[in-house]
């Protein structure tokens, strides 16, 4: 990190430096406010409060984007409130240990990069969902199930409860692991999918363990009359947009899921170009149960 230390103590100051070089950090260290380059941008700045109170608002207001902690020699309205106020991040009372000083220097560079990070994930599932839309209501009662034809719509779905529920989402696919327990995640929203990879037995498992939690279960196929609250969606295009080329195993198993609905199994072994029986040995490898509704022709 590119550090100010703005310290009229030059012994202090130089053993300040000292201490964030050994860190790896980049150390400008000066007395006074007439040896500040204005045109730098620093990312954090130790700022001592016995310069007058003028320059410290003018070192604050200038460098507003850098993590600014105060040297502070007594706590008062003019060396802490005021400038806490004005936008400083923190402060420490001098004689401090080093070691609490560098373990707020690095707290603020840790904090900044996380925020940086989830600004950057925050805008990404932004640009995701921005053309993704919804018209149906979706239940204020957790837990609920969702039937999609498209995973995209279901994930809006389930950010948008989060951010009304202030939760963090955990993600737990069912396509690898046939157990939930729901109690392990009680503070988050429970974000299940791959319903449809399971076994019926195991659907019931599940559905009896997570009454009492924010839990949304997603399947892409209809798993049929439940306990819960129930959404179906079904958009005009089945598949998703992909930005990787597909295995063959997996291009099989999304064309199972999202057509073993519509077509019988003739037709869709057809289309697949492969055997019934090999169709049947793909949904038993791939734990995908045939819809019993569909007759085949």
């Amino acid at each position: 990190m590119n550090i100010l230390i703005l310290e009229e103590e030059i012994h202090l100051a130089q053993k300040v430096a000292l201490r964030l070089q050994e860190e790896g950090n980049n150390c400008t260290q000066i007395s006074n406010i007439k040896e500040v380059n204005f045109d730098i941008d620093y990312d954090s700045i130790l700022l001592s409060t016995n310069i007058s109170s003028n320059d410290v608002e003018k070192i604050i207001r200038k460098f507003n984007t850098s993590t600014i902690i105060l040297l502070v020699s007594y706590v008062s309205d003019a060396t802490v409130t005021k400038p806490l106020k004005d936008g400083a991040n923190d402060y420490i009372v001098k004689p401090f240990i080093m070691d609490e000083l560098v373990r707020k220097v690095n707290h603020y560079k840790e904090f900044k990069s996380l925020q940086n990070q989830n600004d950057n994930l925050t805008n990404y599932v932004d640009f995701a969902f921005n053309k993704i839309e919804y018209d149906m209501e979706i239940p204020t009662k957790l837990p609920f199930i969702i039937e999609a034809n498209d995973q995209r719509v279901a994930d809006k779905i389930v950010f948008d409860v989060a951010k009304r529920l202030n939760k963090t989402i955990k993600f737990i696919s069912l396509e690898n692991h046939t157990k939930v327990e729901p109690s392990n995640f009680a503070n988050e929203l429970l974000y299940i999918y791959d319903f449809h990879f399971i076994k019926k037995n195991s659907r019931e498992i599940i559905l009896n363990t997570i009454s009492e939690y924010d839990v949304i279960v997603c399947s892409l196929e209809d798993i049929g009359e439940i306990q819960y609250p129930k959404i179906n969606i079904r958009t005009t295009s089945k598949i998703s947009t992909v930005d990787s080329i597909l295995t063959i195993n997996d291009y099989v198993k999304m064309m199972v899921v999202n057509f073993q609905n519509k077509y019988p199994d003739t037709e869709l072994s057809r289309r697949l170009g492969i055997s019934r029986k090999s169709l049947w040995e793909k949904r038993k490898k791939f734990g995908i149960e045939k819809n019993k509704g569909k007759k085949d022709e």
